[in-house]
């Protein structure tokens, strides 16, 4: 079976070979300056963790005050599922998710989408696990993972058919770093990784391993 690593690589190629050049250009160039900006580098190890309560794809309230009563929590923030790097990784993580709680951890995937967008995702990627509505992408604000999209790259996204205000239910096309994060039952962070390149994910077994 192909890791999360190889799967984003073959993605990659297969990006490369048939999006236009300046598409790639332009999306290069909104990475680095994210990476060059000074704002939504994240909450990091040893930072407590926002506690939060989110509606999950079926509109139930969950709160991470109750799941850290089970054990440590593995959060993970996506773009949405209209990205392909996020459902190549929310696929991943369904196929550790035994190992996951075998390790006595929950894992929870938040996104801005509204809860009927999470349901789309939950549903196309066949996700066993809770994913949440962050709304506003309030909860992504308390990790400091937020940052607005460009007017370049908004034009890229709506020239692809990309409506990601609309998944969102809301105008101001923000979106969270795709961020990983373990909080442990004391409420602390125990492992943070918050790449500024979306196309970067953390490998499920690597979190394994930190469990």
């Amino acid at each position: 079976m192909s890791t999360l690593l190889e799967e984003i690589q073959a993605y990659q190629k297969q990006f490369r070979q048939k999006a236009p050049e300046e598409k790639q250009r332009l999306m290069a160039q909104a990475t680095a300056e994210l990476a060059a900006s000074d704002g939504a580098k994240g909450l990091t190890v040893g930072d407590e963790a926002p506690r939060f309560t989110l509606p999950n794809a079926s509109g139930q309230s969950m709160s991470l005050e109750d799941l850290l009563q089970n054990g440590p929590v593995i959060v993970t923030f996506y773009r949405g599922g209209w990205c392909p790097y996020c459902n190549l990784e929310l696929r991943a993580y369904q196929r550790e998710l035994g190992k996951i709680e075998a390790n006595g951890a929950t894992l929870v995937a938040i996104s801005p989408e509204t809860p009927d967008h999470s349901l789309s995702t939950q549903e196309k990627n066949d996700l066993a696990f809770q994913v949440l509505s962050d709304v506003e992408n309030v909860v992504a604000r308390q990790f400091d993972l937020v940052f607005d999209m460009p007017d370049y790259l908004i034009d890229v996204y709506k020239a692809s058919g990309l409506d990601v205000a609309g998944h969102n239910g809301n105008e101001d096309w923000q979106l969270p770093k795709p961020a990983t994060f373990i909080i442990q039952p004391s409420g602390k962070i125990s492992f943070a990784d918050v790449p500024d390149d979306y196309t970067k994910r953390t490998d499920p077994s690597a979190v394994i391993k930190l469990l």
